[in-house]
């Protein structure tokens, strides 16, 4: 069988975006595993299904390398926004896209909507909205068990769950040290993406990332509105922050009711 795929990048954060509206095959777990395979498939971060055409809104799968499904990617929103530009699906310059993890407004920034405004949602700090186990609260600054080692973690859901680590250093080999375990740590039963970041003044964060059902990634967005709703709530930066990352760079805002764009 014949199918057609388009591989789009958003700051060096990979995906295939794989159209229905285009193809015959249905995915699953197996085929995902296999076409984001490195080595023996195309490669990527994961696969972007859709658009699945609705009354309201048109609608996006997404896709993890190891086959489960996301709620949400900040970054695989803007290469699907992208993508329906290209592909002629939204003349609009605004518009609204679903995806598992809730609603995103999309606003073009340029003609060919390779810069975009993402609104992605409200940040949640409570432990049921995540989830972590144990009583609900918001979970800021508990300490958790990694690998034998403590480290004081805030949690977060961006329609997604995160845990940022605030640190004086980071790199990807800590990153991925701390993230094969904090991904399948018992306090987190769907799982959880990592974030270790340094804040380097009151407008400015580095982060390295380990995603959930990925490993590690060169850039993420909803990791980077999370690590921003992560220092902004503690008092280390401003509520307007630029988020620095391997892959690049992304401005992140957040108004007074947790709304992050």
């Amino acid at each position: 069988m014949k199918i057609t795929l388009e591989r789009y990048h958003g700051l060096g954060n990979d995906y295939l975006v794989y159209d229905p509206n285009k193809n015959e095959l249905e995915l699953n777990k197996a085929n995902v595993e296999m076409l984001c395979n490195r080595n023996m498939g195309l490669g990527s971060d994961g696969i972007l299904e859709g658009p699945f055409i609705g009354e309201k809104h048109m609608s996006l799968r997404i896709w993890n390398p190891d086959g489960s499904v996301a709620e949400k990617s900040g970054n695989g929103v803007r290469i699907f926004a992208k993508y329906l530009k290209d592909a002629g699906y939204v003349q609009k310059k605004n518009y609204k896209l679903v995806t598992d993890g809730g609603l995103v407004e999309i606003t073009y920034l340029n003609e060919d909507g390779s810069r975009l405004r993402i609104s992605m949602g409200r940040l949640s700090f409570w432990s049921d909205e995540i989830p972590v186990t144990g009583e609900r609260r918001e979970v800021i600054n508990e300490d958790m068990v990694f690998g034998r080692t403590l480290y004081p973690v805030t949690c977060v859901s961006v329609g997604n769950p995160h845990c940022v680590i605030p640190m004086r250093e980071i790199s990807q080999p800590l990153v991925c040290k701390i993230g094969n375990y904090s991904e399948v740590a018992r306090y987190f039963p769907d799982r959880i993406n990592t974030e270790i970041m340094k804040v380097i003044d009151n407008n400015n964060i580095a982060i390295e990332t380990y995603e959930r059902g990925a490993g590690y990634t060169m850039a993420t967005g909803t990791g980077a509105c999370a690590a921003a709703g992560v220092a902004h709530k503690l008092g280390l930066t401003g509520n307007k922050v630029i988020v620095h990352m391997p892959g690049g760079k992304l401005q992140v805002e957040i108004d007074d009711n947790w709304e992050v764009t």
